[in-house]
């Protein structure tokens, strides 16, 4: 009897300590689900949910508006292969602009966070300065560069004689093309800055006085050490990059709206006049699914190839 009496107690702690414990879990995963549960909602309902239905649209026949919906299977995709040039022009561009854009945006936005990472007294004001044409919308961007190719730069050209400004910079292929990845780059390149900054204040300065002392040149410093230390920082920066620019849009519509002749076509505006001003908005849902695989691939294999440098590095 004594063995079981004191028994007794033992077992009461131990079912005591379960319920304590069954307890304050039940009661953490109440607290992640509060903080995370609207977010998950919202995510849901604005991401999930209407990529399913993307993705079942574009096996069907439907103009966007009447009750009719005829299954069509994968005839949208046979067509986007068989009988669509102007989506493959509109990617060819897409995918000639993602990289002279990213090569040009991340050089500009990592030159001046070298030179702004510096200890200038005008430093603070001038990382305001080059960051403020990314908080202005891609719309209200075109028009204002519209003008300055469209008018300022011919009054300049007059003025001046100079050939250059006497361009026809959105009226013709070429200069056209890089008159977009210019505005582009002008507009995100404050955006690369601020994260190269943030990863230059990270080099540990101990290491860089200590390769001074051995003798190494500044060109040293910045390839053997303080690039690869940042390396992550490019990650985060060309990832940004390649995504915007394939997704590029509003800038585009305002500024050339694809033309002349189509020749400045993105697939995001190939994809906006096939379902809005078409009608066609099974064919246009099917670019948006295929586009959305093909960003996913280039994005994906971007990261990677970093990542594996991050870990050389």
């Amino acid at each position: 009897m004594d063995a079981k009496t004191e028994l007794a107690p033992i077992k009461a702690d131990a079912v005591t300590k379960k319920t304590s414990k069954r307890k304050a879990r039940l009661r953490s995963v109440l607290i992640y689900a509060a903080f995370t549960g609207p977010a998950i909602i919202f995510f849901v309902l604005i991401q999930v949910i209407p990529f399913l239905m993307g993705l079942y649209y574009s096996f069907t026949s439907w103009n966007g508006v009447s009750s009719a919906v005829e299954w069509v299977g994968l005839e949208n995709y046979i067509k986007i292969f068989k009988d669509d040039p102007n989506f493959f022009q509109s990617f060819l561009f897409t995918t000639k602009f993602m990289l002279a854009s990213v090569v040009i945006s991340n050089l500009i936005g990592f030159g001046l966070a070298l030179l702004l990472n510096a200890a200038l007294k005008t430093r603070n004001i001038l990382r305001t300065v080059f960051f403020i044409p990314n908080v202005i919308g891609g719309l209200l961007l075109g028009f204002i560069w519209q003008f300055i190719f469209v008018k300022a730069f011919a009054s300049i050209g007059n003025l001046t004689g100079l050939a250059f400004f006497k361009l026809a910079w959105l009226g013709d292929e070429t200069t056209a093309f890089w008159g977009i990845v210019i505005v582009f780059a002008w507009q995100v390149s404050g955006y690369m800055m601020v994260i190269y900054i943030a990863a230059l204040q990270g080099v540990d300065h101990s290491l860089l006085e200590a390769a001074r002392i051995d003798g190494a040149s500044n060109w040293t410093l910045l390839t053997r050490i303080i690039m690869p230390l940042i390396i992550p920082a490019f990650t985060i920066c060309f990832f940004l990059t390649i995504s915007m620019a394939f997704k590029i849009f509003d800038l585009n519509l305002s500024l050339t709206n694809g033309g002349p002749f189509n020749s400045t076509q993105s697939v995001a505006i190939n994809i906006y006049q096939e379902a809005f001003q078409n009608n066609r908005y099974g064919l246009g849902t099917a670019k948006s699914i295929l586009f959305f695989l093909i960003v996913a691939v280039f994005t994906s294999v971007q990261v990677i190839m970093t990542k594996r440098k991050e870990v050389e590095a």
